[in-house]
């Protein structure tokens, strides 16, 4: 894919939004995050583990960037932000489980689990999720984004992690795992166990910052299709990428039976289809010219994962 104009000066937008944003969502979740009372002492230590493990705060940066996008001003959707993390840091907790993806690393870590056992594991993922439901609601008061608006982020959240988002396409991954699928069913878990809440981060920035039906579709049509180009770029490294650049081991879905774009459609077919959706993500944007680069720096940021030292497409060799 060929996104227009400057990438690199796009990807340096987004990256320099990204350290922005990253330290002050990194100051609301060490608040939100602390011991609140002598016992039990663990589970707030394995939520800490996880949730200020030195992620790259995309979803947060999005949810900042499109209710700037949408005109808010100010730092009201920053708790908003910092409950997406906590979301995200709960679903690769679970994720990681051995009887989910049954990874032993994360971020170049050992994963909760394995430092914690599996019971903590568990309820720490438990409490992230409700903790980042207390962080929302906490921003019903009056001189933060209000209750009516509260209430629509909260149906946001929940709805895109519930079974008709990440949790829905994390059941069908573990059911479809070891079977013969089509390209359909793979798109299918993409689309729900990580685009949803890539859209939904999207959505919530834009709904803090009041914006109107039209910028919110375009919003979450961007999401979906660049969430969903995220997780095959993701697929392709999990296959053909190195520890570094995974920061899990690699081959783990090929072990598992894990259908993943590669698997199903092969390493040519995934990357063009990642240039299709990174194509559809960028027609979104015309309504968001002020903050255009920084959206177009996203999609390059995602789409420069996929490249070795050389440049070269992850898994495509030359000649086939």
């Amino acid at each position: 894919m060929t996104l227009p104009s400057e990438p690199e000066d796009h990807r340096q937008a987004f990256v320099g939004h990204l350290e922005r944003v990253g330290d002050r969502v990194d100051r609301i979740l060490d608040h939100a995050l602390k011991n609140a009372s002598p016992h039990p002492r663990v589970v707030y230590k394995a939520m800490r583990y996880t949730a200020l493990s030195g992620g790259k705060r995309l979803r947060p940066a999005l949810v900042i960037l499109s209710y700037e996008a949408c005109g808010g001003r100010g730092r009201k959707a920053d708790p908003v932000a910092a409950a997406v993390e906590m979301v995200h840091a709960f679903s690769l907790i679970h994720d990681d489980l051995p009887a989910m993806d049954d990874d032993d690393f994360r971020r170049g870590k050992p994963s909760n689990h394995k430092v914690f056992g599996e019971g903590v594991a568990i309820l720490a993922g438990d409490g992230l999720l409700t903790v980042a439901f207390q962080t929302l609601s906490g921003q019903s008061k009056r001189s933060r984004l209000g209750p009516e608006v509260t209430a629509k982020l909260v149906l946001e959240l929940s709805t895109a992690t519930g079974p008709g988002g990440v949790i829905g396409g994390q059941v069908v991954d573990l059911l479809s795992e070891g079977t013969r699928v089509p390209r359909s069913t793979v798109t299918y878990i993409h689309e729900h166990k990580t685009a949803r809440l890539f859209a939904a981060s999207l959505r919530l920035g834009a709904l803090a910052a009041g914006a109107g039906r039209g910028e919110v579709e375009a919003l979450t049509r961007y999401g979906n299709a660049a969430g969903t180009a995220f997780q095959i770029v993701d697929d392709v490294l999990g296959a053909a990428g190195t520890v570094e650049e995974l920061g899990r081991d690699p081959g783990r879905d090929q072990a598992r039976g894990k259908v993943t774009y590669p698997v199903v459609v092969g390493f040519p077919a995934s990357h063009q289809a990642v240039d299709r959706f990174l194509a559809d993500a960028a027609k979104e944007l015309k309504r968001f010219p002020k903050h255009r680069n920084r959206f177009l720096g996203f999609l390059d940021l995602i789409d420069h994962r996929r490249l070795d030292s050389r440049g070269r497409k992850l898994g495509v060799v030359k000649g086939k």
